[in-house]
């Protein structure tokens, strides 16, 4: 885990266990922690990226968490910073991903791209670039 992360992201998901496993082989992502309970549902899971963690926990009755498959328009998506954006791309095309759009750069000195997971959450991977295009 990066020591400067403070914020982290938590995703509930219907199938947690089924998204754990997708963003581990889709989008590199590897597991720091998974626990469960005994009819197999995740109360918590923390997976890692190049340093930054996420977390997720399958939904409960009562939690006041949905999964965006329920969702016509989404509130928010998940943003990370990774250290070649373009062979993640590749990595997560190539995993069969439902991209977005991108690799493109961004006016702000960014290059990017949008996918979304199995259950809808969108993610942006990014990479710094040297210049601003202002």
């Amino acid at each position: 885990m990066a020591e400067s992360q403070r914020v982290f992201p938590y995703l509930a998901y219907e199938d947690a266990n089924a998204a754990i496993e997708w963003l581990c082989r889709v989008f590199g992502f590897e597991r720091v922690d998974v626990q469960t309970i005994p009819d197999g549902r995740v109360v918590h899971a923390s997976l890692s990226l190049e340093g930054a963690q996420v977390m997720l926990a399958s939904l409960f009755e009562g939690g006041g968490y949905c999964s965006p498959k329920l969702l016509d328009e989404l509130p928010s998506h998940v943003l990370i910073h990774v250290d070649d954006v373009d062979a993640h791309f590749q990595r997560a095309e190539a995993a069969g991903a439902a991209i977005r759009y991108g690799p493109v750069d961004q006016p702000w000195g960014a290059r990017l791209y949008e996918a979304n997971d199995l259950e809808g959450h969108r993610w942006a991977f990014m990479q710094p670039t040297d210049e601003s295009h202002d």
